[in-house]
């Protein structure tokens, strides 16, 4: 696989009860240009996990994309996934490295600066920090977005690439590359839209825009 990109992750929305819906809306955001998938699933038992994840992987083969597991490092290491998204209250980070070894991608959740610093000092490929904007999402984000302001503070003392999380669409997608992220990670915009790979593909052109002027100015 080629060098990781991970400016614009489609995190799967498991709000998305009807499996054929689920699987035309990850395919329009691989077509669309996805770079990274993460499989998110809360509720869905492991049985059941497993075979959606294998299935999203062969999906994910054919556009040249890597698969992330939420949470999961036992559907991770079941399917032979590229890698791990962890939140505080997941596995800890040694112990999912030590599963996985040094070459899968391991991304960990931030809310907070002391997170960051504790992140810092692992071998994370990644932070995710959010939530950057209300999400309906995570309800228990919501009443507190960390902004373009906080993004800035982070970016500031973080020695990972940054992704933001939370509430991002094609209006805010801009205002967060060009204050420092180094990738969003959306689920609802993508999933909720009418045509989801002629937006996600918007959404690449703008992230290549944003670039684009932070090179130039």
């Amino acid at each position: 696989m080629d060098k990781l990109d991970i400016s614009l992750m489609y995190v799967t929305d498991d709000r998305i009860l009807d499996k054929e819906k689920f699987f035309e809306v990850l395919n329009g955001a691989l077509a669309g240009g996805a770079t990274i998938i993460q499989l998110r699933e809360k509720s869905m038992d492991s049985k059941s996990f497993i075979e959606r994840a294998i299935k999203v992987k062969e999906m994910c083969k054919n556009y040249n994309v890597p698969l992330l597991i939420n949470d999961r490092l036992d559907v991770a290491l079941a399917v032979n996934a590229d890698g791990l998204h962890i939140g505080q209250k997941d596995i800890p980070y040694k112990i999912a490295r030590k599963f996985l070894g040094k070459d899968k991608i391991i991304g960990i959740s931030i809310s907070s600066q002391m997170e960051l610093k504790a992140a810092n000092d692992t071998g994370a490929d990644y932070v995710g920090l959010s939530p950057i904007f209300s999400t309906s999402t995570k309800n228990e984000d919501l009443a507190s977005p960390i902004g373009i302001g906080g993004l800035k503070k982070f970016k500031a003392i973080s020695k990972k690439p940054i992704i933001c999380i939370g509430g991002v669409n094609d209006i805010n997608l801009g205002t967060i590359f060009l204050n420092g992220a180094d990738g969003v990670a959306v689920v609802s915009a993508i999933s909720s839209s009418t045509n989801p790979m002629n937006f996600t593909r918007n959404l690449k052109k703008i992230i290549s825009m944003s670039k684009n002027y932070n090179i130039n100015r």
